[in-house]
């Protein structure tokens, strides 16, 4: 089935440019959308989703009020609700493999929403940016392939690539970095973070060294599971802990001039982390993942 917007098939496009001039309003959603106050969400009640991840629940969830993800420059957010049930994901995408990740999304929040026969499953996206190599105009195309899944899906907001540019001293950056999805009520709002755990260190080592887009949330019990991944042995990456903030911004970015400026330090935590774990197998005793889940104090602690 086409995705939809205004209830009207999309047709076939060839650049974002070509979506907004067709659907004008789509334009005016996206600066109303990048013009809203951050919120800075109170990670007592955040699910944090990283790159190459997503997580999908329910307004019965009590341990999640939001999900949010940040630290997007060319990568893309993606949230999928289905009006009736309230059933919401959010997924990081950074075009690794955009083709097998949206029939993930999709059935995430479908498989939560069987018990639901009315309302209509609606579609936000945010991020990329003018990037000069144009890899967020790729990955924007990719995306709207939501146009080929067999169900009904409406485009509400699409904040992507040139609406969510802006021009600063010469250079493009995105406007909107991270968003947030109110899960009880659908609202979708940009958001910055300053917790982004549990094992935030793992879960970009796993991105790190090459993990594909992970499910990392059991919203039926309230557990955050982490893995299990698994990496080789390579203290060659020490390499990147001697050199300068440039070169690692110009090698192991896709955006450069665009990235925020805890990046080069998350990278050589990441870094850092993977030479003092050169095997993944003792993070998962036994094969089985990490599982944390939300401790009365409201921040996510290792389960027994």
């Amino acid at each position: 089935m086409p995705l939809l917007i205004q209830n009207r098939a999309l047709d076939r496009i060839t650049s974002t440019g070509e979506l907004f001039d067709r659907h004008p309003h789509l334009k005016e959603n996206a600066r109303t959308f990048r013009s809203q106050p951050l919120v800075d969400v109170d990670p007592k009640c955040l699910l944090y989703v990283q790159q190459r991840e997503f997580a999908a629940t329910t307004p019965a969830d009590k341990s999640v009020s939001v999900i949010g993800s940040g630290d997007a420059t060319t990568c893309h957010f993606v949230v999928l609700r289905h009006t009736g049930s309230g059933a919401v994901c959010l997924a990081h995408c950074d075009g690794s493999c955009t083709w097998s990740e949206i029939p993930l999304i999709v059935k995430a929040v479908t498989s939560l929403s069987n018990v639901s026969k009315e309302g209509r499953l609606e579609l936000h996206l945010a991020g990329g940016f003018n990037d000069e190599s144009k890899t967020s105009h790729k990955l924007s195309l990719n995306i709207l392939a939501f146009q080929k899944q067999k169900e009904e899906i409406h485009l509400e907001t699409c904040c992507i690539t040139e609406m969510n540019d802006i021009v600063v001293d010469g250079n493009h950056s995105p406007v909107v970095y991270g968003i947030g999805v109110n899960v009880n009520t659908g609202d979708v709002f940009p958001s910055s973070f300053t917790h982004k755990g549990p094992a935030e260190e793992l879960r970009s080592a796993r991105t790190f060294t090459g993990g594909q887009m992970a499910d990392i949330y059991d919203s039926s019990r309230g557990l955050v599971k982490i893995g299990p991944c698994s990496w080789s042995p390579n203290l060659d990456i020490g390499f990147w802990l001697s050199q300068e903030d440039d070169t690692i911004l110009k090698y192991l970015s896709t955006s450069p001039l665009a990235e925020p400026p805890h990046f080069v330090q998350h990278m050589k935590t990441t870094i850092q982390f993977l030479l003092e774990h050169p095997s993944s197998d003792s993070l998962f005793p036994g094969g089985q993942p990490q599982l944390y889940h939300r401790s009365e104090r409201g921040d996510w602690e290792r389960a027994a």
